[in-house]
């Protein structure tokens, strides 16, 4: 499908700036303009489309839907669902998450939500589709839902909403909502699309530079550290390299944007994908800016379970991915 891009991105460095193809810089170069131009362009596609589902599916339905039925737990993957097609890091999720519990929606669907969120979006399957094709791309995005889901069983489960900030206690005692009308119900599809169209470039802008400066990050390492690198340190065959993995990139925080190039090219250097995904949900789903947020919604003993909840059920899914994988 991007044939035409590979051999666009052959003839700019190796015709037209004129880069060994042996070379280390030509290998990286010739990595980053395909890489870049590609996530791109997909990352525009389906963001577009998802903006066409987001304008006929707004989160408030979403929280009236829920409001208003008893689902018996499909609750729990409607809300996973919802975070999969919105466009969010962790940390630009907790507005919503603080609008769901305001809603009224049980807290343990609210998690469902905030873990998914991050984890699985457009933005990430759009470069997870780019780097790792539609079959890698399907079970990431199952295990990501799937993913919420338990966590959001077991931690609304453990009732918690006693470790919510007085804030919160007081918005959930004081759940007057304003109805905001769908003002969009009227218009005619296609008069929708440009400013849909618009919405998602606006969004492809806002993180062109963290796809640039990861892509790069992603060329460096695949032009220039040797073979066995990741291989050494965190090579198959050692149980324990998938909580390492986990462990380290819990204080990190990017989005999938900035860390995708960089997981594609541990793939590439003899790092299991398991254990390279999970390293990755590790970082885009769970920050320390993100734990500074929730500190407006929870106290530091809720953190910390959400923290650790999600943390074990990144490092079981790790497992999970090295043995489908």
């Amino acid at each position: 499908m991007f044939d035409w891009l590979q051999t666009f991105a052959d003839w700019l460095i190796f015709g037209i700036i004129n880069v060994e193809a042996e070379s280390r810089l030509g290998v990286a170069l010739n990595f980053f303009v395909y890489d870049t131009l590609k996530i791109l362009i997909l990352l525009f596609v389906i963001t577009f489309l998802m903006g066409i589902v987001n304008t006929y599916f707004p989160v408030e339905r979403l929280r009236d839907f829920l409001n208003r039925r008893k689902l018996y737990g499909l609750e729990y993957f409607l809300a996973s669902l919802f975070g999969a097609i919105t466009p969010f890091c962790s940390c630009s999720s907790v507005p919503l998450f603080i609008g769901f519990v305001q809603g009224g929606i049980p807290l343990g669907v609210t998690f469902a939500f905030l873990i998914t969120s991050p984890l699985v979006n457009e933005i990430a399957l759009a470069i997870f589709l780019g780097m790792f094709g539609l079959k890698f791309t399907l079970i990431y995005a199952a295990v990501g839902i799937l993913l919420g889901m338990i966590g959001g069983i077991v931690l609304g489960k453990l009732n918690l909403e006693k470790h919510l900030t007085p804030w919160v206690q007081q918005l959930i005692q004081n759940k007057n909502k304003v109805q905001e009308g769908f003002e969009s119900e009227s218009t005619p599809f296609l008069q929708r699309l440009p400013g849909i169209g618009g919405e998602a470039w606006g969004i492809v802008k806002s993180i062109v530079v963290y796809v640039i400066i990861g892509i790069g990050i992603g060329a460096a390492m695949h032009g220039y550290v040797p073979e066995n690198f990741f291989e050494q340190y965190l090579g198959a065959g050692q149980w324990w390299t998938v909580p390492l993995a986990v462990i380290l990139a819990v204080p990190l925080y990017a989005n999938a944007a900035g860390i995708l190039p960089v997981v594609q090219v541990m793939v590439v250097k003899g790092i299991p994908i398991g254990t390279a995904i999970a390293f990755m949900m590790a970082t885009i789903g769970l920050s320390i800016p993100e734990a500074t947020l929730l500190k407006k919604v929870m106290n530091i003993k809720m953190i910390a379970i959400f923290f650790g909840t999600v943390t074990f059920f990144i490092i079981v899914s790790g497992f999970l991915f090295n043995w489908l994988l």
